[in-house]
């Protein structure tokens, strides 16, 4: 059987978080999570240029703009044109948006996205920090965005439909004995602590926590926090909550153990999975190179999902 390697997840260019092993009971080993982003600091400052742009039409709906001449834009810069009255935005949330971008010179629209009511995925607000900044929900705002190699300088107009926390939220569930022990630090990463035995020969799975939104089915591009650990040291391979940025797979692009971990998932939950090498990356020696040989452990939030196509 042909093994497919995580999209996520890389051979070349693992951190591998080496602990000493010791003897007795195992040890828990924490993962590591990468400081908020204070998306406030993160956001464009106001300028002459986005305060002189006049924008009409009602936030959830494509915008309209009148520019003072064609624009001069050196430096980003934004302006808070509409106060939504939703919770303000975190460097730990995710963010649905949609907008309206219009040439700079000209002021034609070229492109509208996000309004049409097509599933999409919201993003790491840090990822566009820079233009909601720690923007209230059903804020709009508009950028002056400098030209750069692939496009010209633009107006964007951005408006923040929603925002849902980076983590799971689903209902705690019973633990399943035999499976490792997984504990929550603060920023919603995971403790976990392997057990001290032979791991299992088949892949397990357990939910963690149980959400009630849509379910993962095949073929479906997930939003997920993840972290992977050996088995057999207890060490950290790879940790989207240390990278600080939830990440986007699809299903049928990942390990066949992993698939279990998301299809038939429902979005809010967290799921423990435990994945033999044959599901995995391969039978072999155990090294600390790649993941050969290693019965692996994942925790995944499950943030959101969409259908393909």
């Amino acid at each position: 059987m042909r093994i497919r390697h995580v999209a996520a997840l890389p051979v070349a260019g693992l951190t591998l978080i080496l602990l000493t092993g010791c003897s007795g009971s195992p040890a828990p080993t924490k993962v590591e999570a990468a400081p908020p982003v204070d998306l406030c600091a993160l956001a464009a400052p106001p300028g002459a240029v986005s305060d002189a742009i006049v924008v009409k039409g009602e936030v959830g709906a494509p915008a309209s703009v009148n520019l003072p001449g064609p624009l001069t834009i050196t430096g980003a810069e934004r302006t808070v044109v509409v106060e939504g009255g939703g919770e303000k935005l975190d460097g730990a949330s995710l963010v649905d948006y949609a907008m309206t971008v219009f040439d700079a010179a000209s002021g034609e629209q070229v492109r509208v996205q996000g309004y049409d009511g097509a599933p999409s995925l919201p993003v790491p607000a840090a990822t566009v920090g820079q233009f909601v900044g720690c923007a209230t929900v059903g804020s709009r705002v508009v950028v002056a965005a400098p030209a750069t190699d692939q496009e010209a300088a633009s107006v964007w107009v951005v408006d923040v439909l929603g925002s849902t926390p980076a983590r799971a939220t689903g209902a705690d569930q019973e633990p399943v004995d035999g499976m490792p022990k997984v504990d929550l630090a603060e920023s919603g990463a995971p403790i976990v602590t392997v057990p001290g035995e032979q791991p299992p020969a088949e892949n397990q799975v357990a939910v963690l926590k149980k959400g009630d939104g849509a379910v993962v089915v095949p073929g479906d591009t997930v939003m997920v926090q993840y972290a992977g650990l050996r088995w057999s040291d207890g060490t950290v391979f790879d940790s989207s909550w240390t990278t600080g940025a939830p990440t986007a797979l699809v299903t049928t692009d990942v390990i066949e153990g992993y698939k279990q971990a998301l299809e038939g998932h429902s979005v809010g939950s967290q799921v423990l999975v435990v994945i033999p090498p044959a599901e995995a990356y391969g039978e072999g020696e155990i090294n600390e190179i790649d993941l050969t040989g290693e019965t692996l452990v994942f925790v995944v939030d499950i943030l959101d999902t969409t259908q393909a196509g």
